[in-house]
């Protein structure tokens, strides 16, 4: 079993967790993490990239002059792509970029990222974080303790209402419930910062 140490907000080391090796001990695979963040992304696109074509875009549907006899090339329609202002061939139209991924594959790719910072010693457990105040600047200091600089992912299991107004403003630090943890977010930080029933919240996710 993999063993890391609880800690409290003073970075005392107050006991031990067993964690599941099938989740925190997982082999790396890159090629699966790059699909689990691509289609993460890619759901959140808005797809809403659009262009005109020639029936959209403003103009006479007059021809311009007639067919023959005039020495110029023939012209239909002051709309035609080929002209200026006019109409775009083959542009983009608004789409959904969504695609369905397998949620087998996606808890393998969080259990090989999580795995991952674990052997480098990037995942810090806290009994709990019961704050006194909801001061950003006390909050600093207890991060800076427990996970030096860099950008620190946090992930609570409960509501907590003064880790939420003491967090909001650093910039490099992120807030998220233990149920809402994605593959961005993991990768995107340096620190992964866990209370001890966030974690195991986690674990039983990616247990299944």
């Amino acid at each position: 079993m993999a063993e890391i140490d609880i800690r409290n907000l003073q970075n005392e080391v107050v006991g031990k967790l067993e964690l599941s090796d099938e989740v925190f001990k997982a082999e790396l695979n890159e090629p699966l993490i790059w699909e689990a963040v691509r289609h993460y992304a890619d759901s959140l696109r808005a797809g809403t990239a659009a262009t005109k074509t020639r029936a959209e875009v403003s103009g006479s549907g007059k021809k311009l002059w007639r067919q023959k006899g005039t020495g110029r090339a023939r012209i239909g329609s002051i709309r035609s792509p080929l002209w200026r202002h006019g109409g775009t061939v083959h542009g983009p139209q608004p789409r959904d970029y969504s695609y369905r991924f397998p949620r087998k594959k996606l808890r393998g790719a969080m259990r090989s990222a999580l795995s991952a910072k674990l052997g480098e010693n990037l995942v810090t457990v806290v009994d709990s974080f019961s704050l006194e105040s909801h001061k950003t600047a006390d909050f600093r200091k207890v991060l800076k303790d427990l996970c030096g600089s860099g950008k620190v992912l946090i992930v609570e299991s409960a509501a907590n209402r003064n880790l939420e107004l003491s967090s909001r403003n650093l910039p490099d630090v992120k807030l998220v419930p233990g149920n809402a943890v994605n593959i961005r977010d993991v990768l995107n930080c340096r620190m992964l910062l866990f209370s001890k029933d966030a974690i195991l919240q986690v674990q039983e996710v990616l247990s299944r």
